[in-house]
């Protein structure tokens, strides 16, 4: 009797092992933990909210790991003691891995804040005059991301040869209304509005600061380096959970979400 007990207690176990993985999802069946490496901005606020759920779904768990800023969550990312971040563009992603020698690789670009022109003391471009002061990001890429901004408004011209991805004020050929730029740190630009007629916030700055998009006089055009991107340490983009965070953001569900959660016109997406 006791034999027999203990072969049908060893067949139970083995029709419910064979059960949990024929039956369980992908990422239960890998035991798959997804490590997110997290920076200050509404990007992974954004993924945690929206891109998260439907990895959970497929059985993967996902978890984060906060970082102070990009940079470190990049390292972290190339040293791989974390598995994807979406908080940087690919022109970011290009300099990074030229400045570090790093190996990272965008999986799919992702809904994006885009940089605007802000009111300050005046609210319509109508009111502009001559001599006023605009606030400018001080960081090359925000930098030159500003000036192209002006100059597809036609507030300003740049010099035919200047390279597009590092204007600077040198590059100014014309500047009809005399304006004058001043360059600050972009996260303290919000608190100083008051200072200036307009000023120009990147997108995630913005976000921070709670400055509505409505109030965007200037919206800039993405153009594709500077959409986020899921990012991944090139050794992992063909892993399976790679694979699922890409179509996770690629799904229906995911532009569900996105769609009901930008009434004001927030995210923008290259497609």
């Amino acid at each position: 009797m006791k034999k027999k007990h203990v072969i049908w207690t060893v067949a139970a176990l083995v029709v419910l092992v064979l059960g949990y993985f024929s039956f369980a999802p992908k990422g239960h069946k890998q035991g798959q933990v997804i490590t997110v490496a997290t920076a200050p901005g509404p990007y992974s606020e954004l993924f945690i909210n929206g891109v998260k759920p439907i990895l959970e779904k497929e059985g993967y768990t996902v978890k984060t790991k906060s970082f102070s800023n990009l940079l470190n969550a990049d390292i972290a990312l190339d040293n791989k003691e974390a598995d994807l971040n979406v908080d940087q563009h690919t022109a970011y992603l290009k300099n990074f891995n030229k400045e570090k020698k790093a190996n990272l690789e965008g999986l799919v670009k992702i809904p994006t804040v885009p940089m605007g022109l802000y009111p300050g003391t005046k609210s319509s471009l109508e009111d502009l005059s001559y001599g006023d002061e605009i606030a400018i990001p001080n960081d090359p890429s925000n930098q030159a991301r500003a000036y192209r901004i002006l100059a597809e408004n036609g507030l300003i011209t740049i010099d035919k040869d200047a390279n597009p991805v590092t204007l600077t004020q040198k590059d100014i050929s014309s500047n009809p209304k005399g304006l004058v730029f001043k360059e600050i740190d972009s996260s303290t630009i919000p608190r100083v509005r008051s200072d200036f007629a307009f000023v120009i916030l990147p997108g995630s700055v913005a976000y921070a600061a709670k400055v509505p998009a409505k109030e965007m006089v200037l919206k800039e055009k993405i153009s594709d380096d500077y959409y986020l991107v899921a990012t991944v340490n090139r050794s992992n983009k063909d892993k399976d959970w790679a694979k699922a965070i890409k179509k996770a953001c690629q799904s229906d569900e995911f532009k569900k979400y996105l769609a009901k959660h930008n009434d004001d016109g927030y995210w923008v997406t290259s497609n």
